[in-house]
């Protein structure tokens, strides 16, 4: 199974060059300088369709020894491997051409899935980008299929080219299926956005539809294994976890929508709290008193500042309060200082649900907010994820990225 997920937003390009890399797997290098991964998870995959597939070559086949099956099903599943990743390029291609960045991609037991850097900024880029994997499948399928016409019939060849064909065809077709977290699921969305004018609700519709499609992948696996139609246990439970999956992506849809509903509608530099700015040596409590004397309506953040006036930090909150009163005369600020990494620094025109993702690695950490050279302040992640979810401000809420 695919999908494509949108990650954190990318601040201006004077404060962050590039977006930092993911991947929860193993890196395989870059192509097309898109970071590629593999999850763990495909290794369990592959060895059961390389021994599945390795019996069923031999079965159909006296002369073929279980090593040689063995092997051509190895080869099938790394042709399947291809197969998806090629799958994702068409995601990620599309994307860049449309203007959005692509943070990696990433192989994993159900398909695979590319990480964007933000959401489409309209629904015509989104049934682009959504649709651009299952064309890619298909024509692969096609391909494989106009092989196993010309090579000679009933041969391991001949065979193998029609499993690929099948295989890339049944991809396609079920990732264009009206529900997220699949690529139809997308263009739904896409759909939906165009003619509501509103985002949300296409994710919201798109998201219901997944539910009800992933009900409908559990029920037909169970039907069939009922029929008699699926033999053994691996086709069905495998499908069943690919409904589990579905349930759970469309799910996490629903709930990002209804957070999004919710975000205020102020750019990160309007939500930034101000800045004053004292030196490292500063004692904790002389910074508690420049900031309590700072006369805005806000409290604001302490930055730590270098003796040529550059900014290196600010005080990072849970340390600071960690601080006993006794000891704060005597404790530099530098001490509870988080230094300024690119990770948290975001661009002032951001909002929505861009801001939200932008946040989403460290929902409870502190954010420089910039324009180009200029400092707007420091955006508490906290204080953002309490607006959108005022129910839960006693505790420390996350946000989930979009996935399957």
């Amino acid at each position: 199974m695919d999908d494509y997920r949108t990650a954190s937003a990318p601040p201006s390009q004077a404060t962050r060059q590039r977006p930092r890399e993911r991947g929860a797997g193993i890196p395989l290098g870059r192509l097309a300088g898109v970071p590629i991964y593999l999850a763990p998870s495909w290794l369990l995959l592959a060895a059961l369709i390389t021994l599945t597939y390795g019996q069923f070559l031999s079965s159909r086949s006296a002369a073929l020894d279980v090593t040689t099956g063995l092997a051509i099903g190895f080869g099938f599943v790394v042709c399947l491997l291809v197969s998806v990743l090629l799958h994702e390029l068409g995601h990620a291609v599309t994307s860049r051409r449309s203007g959005i960045g692509v943070r990696g991609i990433t192989l994993e037991m159900l398909g695979g899935y590319t990480e964007m850097e933000r959401e489409a900024p309209s629904p015509g880029v989104e049934l682009f980008v959504s649709l651009s994997g299952p064309v890619v499948s298909l024509v692969i399928g096609l391909a494989a299929a106009g092989a196993s016409a010309v090579l000679p019939p009933g041969g391991i060849a001949a065979t193998f080219a029609f499993q690929l064909a099948l295989s890339n065809i049944v991809v396609a077709v079920f990732n264009a299926l009206p529900g997220l977290p699949l690529d139809g699921g997308r263009a739904l969305q896409a759909l939906v956005w165009k003619l509501s004018g509103d985002a949300n609700t296409g994710r919201l519709v798109a998201g219901w539809a997944g539910r009800l499609l992933a009900v409908g992948t559990a029920l037909a696996a169970l039907a069939l294994a009922r029929s008699g139609i699926v033999h053994g246990y691996f086709g069905v439970l495998f499908t069943l976890l690919v409904a589990i999956t579905m349930w759970v992506g469309a799910s996490q849809s629903i709930r990002h929508a209804r957070a999004a509903a919710n975000l205020p509608p102020f750019s990160a530099r309007e939500l930034a709290r101000p800045v004053v700015a004292v030196t490292a040596d500063t004692p904790l409590s002389e910074a508690d008193r420049i900031a309590a004397a700072g006369g805005e309506e806000r409290q604001p953040v302490v930055a730590v500042v270098d003796r040529g006036g550059s900014l290196i930090g600010f005080v990072h909150g849970a340390s600071a309060r960690a601080v006993p009163a006794e000891r704060r005369p005597w404790v530099p600020i530098g001490d509870v200082t988080r230094r300024i990494d690119r990770d948290h620094v975001l661009a002032g025109d951001l909002r929505g649900t861009d801001l939200l993702m932008a946040i989403r690695d460290d929902p409870g950490g502190d954010y420089l907010v910039v324009t180009g050279e200029d400092v707007h302040g420091v955006l508490r992640g906290a204080e953002l994820v309490s607006l959108v979810a005022p129910s839960r401000r006693p505790r420390r809420p996350t946000v989930r990225r979009n996935s399957t």
